[in-house]
């Protein structure tokens, strides 16, 4: 099992957007954040399934995260 970070942003016209910087272009929305988790995970599924069906290889996680009190 591999950890990936996920980018959670607030849209400006409601709901949620996500994205996994190490899987370029594995995307998702969601109405709310429980929503956006789910579509997420499945969005990488899928994602990582296409990879495998190809036989392309599937990037290791190297992305990092943190919240910055500024």
């Amino acid at each position: 099992m591999r950890n990936y970070v996920v980018i959670i942003e607030e849209c400006k016209n409601g709901g949620y957007s996500a994205y996994v910087p190490d899987l370029p272009g594995c995307i998702s929305v969601g109405e709310s954040i429980k929503e956006i988790e789910i579509n997420i995970k499945e969005a990488i599924d899928l994602y990582i399934e296409e990879l495998q069906t190809d036989k392309r290889p599937v990037p290791m996680p190297r992305s990092m995260a943190i919240n910055l009190a500024v």
